[in-house]
């Protein structure tokens, strides 16, 4: 163990009031050699246990240390043959439409949960509800930014000195004069004409960057005479760590997969970083109308049919038919029966079908009762015949979000790379990459949404707009498009788009315990 380590336990211990012998350290490091992914919470963990302990010094020994270990470890031995021993599965798949919504309350500085159902038709308040919401996330993030925060000493003096970065409010600009740092949503609120947003004022917006209408911005400038605010440097809101977020969040869940205590999540770790054989195999566009797609279906199948340990998952995401399912699409009882041959298909794998798992995801073609966001799970008139097959398939919402062990996984299935850069406002910037898809990553990132896009390119259900939302940050974003297979590693989230299987025949074997991405293709 590292002199960070030592350092953090060190201090950690003292303040609660110990002092630590250098064997009662040795133990502690040992201890915590087994949870490198999760130190903080095991030290936590170790001194809430002491405390429960009669000790009778503040000088902790070794044997004192033992005794606490020894008990973590048999608890934690027990909980692991314990799912030794179930059938269940350690995966847990949550549909967009049960993920809890939390709105914020900027008195209270809090976030209260949404209790009742949420109707799918929502009034004229809700439309404005979903910008005000999105825009609210945001603010109450930045505040915690140290550069972004409220200054210590007397404003006016730290303005004066061009040190401060406070956010402004876009009202609070008129008459006063010199840098300011102002946020707010890119709207057009005039033909032509953009503007810059926030919940007092609107001003017009002169900047240059990666922006598309709807995404919120930081922007550094001064106001003119003229009204105008003359922008020197602006982007998107900066990013906050995960493990700052939740704990900021008080254990709120927001993901959908259950609030875990501390001894939960250590546990959870211990036995996430033990599933090394665990694999996902993540493909797009599926065309069960198409005989060729299938036939190469049929080849990765058979393969993974073959090596020692199966895939704990299959994710096939949409579109499930080479031509849209719109309205002029008349083949219902035939779509029907191609994808029953598909769940022939899986069910000729025996292996396949009693040791996987396997998830269906719409895509943004595919049957269903609009093109809106979130768009609602595969027709059970269509798949039924798979299921006689297949009977532990999986129909979830697009998008939908999975539980693994501890970690969080988003998987959306969308064509965004070509809608956001055919909404964008100004050309990307080359200064920090040229790759699309990197800045598509960035944004969704820094906007904390699936879909920043407008709502007149791409509608969302204004009650369920929370579904897309990627707070806290996610573990890993899997983005379904049929543009070329990637893969990119953003302040420690992971993203990769599998590409389009019927198109280019590729696909990606996802490892969750180590998040290692594995593009493949026949």
């Amino acid at each position: 163990m590292g002199a960070t380590t030592r350092k953090k336990v060190h201090r950690k211990f003292k303040m609660r009031g110990y002092t630590l012998k250098m064997e009662a350290l040795e133990e502690i490091l040992s201890f915590l050699s087994r949870f490198k992914d999760a130190e903080e919470e095991a030290i936590d963990l170790l001194l809430d246990e002491l405390e429960n302990e009669s000790l009778k010094s503040s000088i902790i020994d070794r044997d004192s240390v033992h005794r606490v270990t020894s008990l973590l470890l048999e608890a934690e031995a027990a909980v692991e043959a314990t799912a030794a021993s179930s059938n269940r599965s350690p995966l847990r798949i949550i549909d967009a439409f049960v993920v809890p919504r939390f709105r914020y309350d900027s008195v209270k500085k809090t976030f209260y949960e949404h209790t009742g159902k949420l109707p799918l038709h929502g009034d004229a308040s809700a439309k404005a509800a979903l910008y005000r919401d999105r825009f609210e996330l945001l603010l109450q993030r930045i505040s915690r930014d140290p550069h972004f925060s409220k200054p210590v000493f007397d404003p006016e003096m730290v303005h004066s000195g061009n040190r401060s970065c406070e956010i402004s409010s876009i009202q609070s600009l008129i008459g006063h004069t010199g840098r300011r740092w102002i946020m707010g949503v890119i709207s057009q609120l005039e033909d032509g004409r953009f503007y810059l947003e926030d919940l007092t004022e609107a001003l017009h917006k002169v900047t240059t960057g990666f922006f598309v209408e709807n995404t919120v911005i930081v922007a550094e400038g001064e106001l003119l005479p003229n009204g105008t605010f003359q922008v020197n440097t602006c982007g998107f809101p900066p990013l906050e760590d995960r493990d700052e977020t939740l704990a900021a969040l008080v254990g709120l869940d927001f993901f959908g997969g259950g609030s875990l205590t501390m001894e939960e999540t250590l546990r959870l770790s211990a036995l996430e970083k033990k599933a090394v054989n665990d694999m996902f195999v993540i493909l797009s566009d599926i065309w069960v109308d198409n005989e060729e797609t299938m036939e190469k279906l049929a080849t990765v199948l058979e393969g993974y049919e073959n090596v020692e340990v199966v895939p704990s998952l299959f994710v096939l995401m949409g579109n499930f038919c080479s031509r849209p399912c719109n309205l002029s699409f008349n083949s219902f009882a035939t779509l029907r029966s191609q994808f029953g041959k598909l769940g022939e298909m899986i069910g000729s794998c025996p292996r396949l079908k009693e040791h996987s798992r396997f998830l269906f995801i719409p895509g943004p073609d595919d049957l269903g009762p609009s093109t809106v966001l979130p768009r609602c799970a595969l027709p059970k008139y269509v798949v039924e015949e798979l299921q006689m097959h297949v009977p532990n398939a999986i129909f979830a919402s697009n998008p939908c979000r999975i539980k693994f062990y501890t970690q969080e996984i988003v998987v959306f299935r969308q064509d965004l790379l070509y809608r956001m850069r055919r909404s964008c406002l100004v050309p990307p910037s080359t200064e920090e990459t040229s790759d699309h898809f990197e800045h598509l990553v960035a944004t969704i990132s820094h906007q904390s949404h699936l879909c920043p896009l407008p709502l007149t390119v791409q509608p969302i259900m204004w009650n369920f707009d929370h579904c897309l939302r990627l707070y806290p940050t996610p573990h890993t974003i899997i983005l379904g498009d049929k543009s070329e297979q990637k893969a990119f590693k953003y302040t420690g989230i992971t993203c990769f788009n599998p590409g389009s299987f019927a198109n280019d025949s590729t696909f990606v074997a996802y490892r969750p315990c180590s998040q290692e991405v594995e593009l493949s293709a026949l």
